[in-house]
């Protein structure tokens, strides 16, 4: 059974994802991790999200998602708002082109494997937290 709480030591999550499988997929996957997620189905949600929780130790959007931005403009402004939050940007259409990363974020490509996915988001978060460019 899950905790109702959210546990102290856990870093928290922002999972930025359209597709409502993949999104519970990779929840699971996260969970398993001990990270506490939450979840946005859009930029403008996720936006509203940082915007109150101060809490977010990592965002991990997909690139192709309905609204106004994609993942990379997403990625890119979440940067220059909250530059203390990891970034990782993952797709399975398209990679990043130049400028389409922003500093100290992360890209991979789907399909991801579980055990890669959590130690790129450990990674990133680490990256930003030293200020230390990293590429997953």
């Amino acid at each position: 059974m899950k905790p109702h709480r959210r546990i102290v030591k856990q870093p928290v999550v922002l999972l930025v994802e359209d597709e409502p499988l993949v999104r519970l997929t990779q929840v699971d996957i996260l969970r398993e991790a001990e990270f506490w997620v939450v979840e946005a189905q859009d930029a403008d949600e996720a936006f509203e999200v940082l915007k109150t929780r101060p809490d977010i130790s990592v965002v991990l959007t997909d690139v192709d998602m309905p609204g106004s931005i994609d993942g990379f403009e997403f990625a890119r402004l979440v940067r220059q708002g909250w530059p203390e939050v990891g970034v990782l940007v993952i797709s399975g259409k398209t990679g990043p082109g130049p400028g389409d990363m922003p500093p100290n974020a992360a890209f991979l490509h789907k399909p991801i494997l579980p055990d890669d996915l959590v130690a790129a988001l450990k990674k990133v978060m680490t990256a930003t937290q030293g200020g230390v460019s990293q590429e997953a």
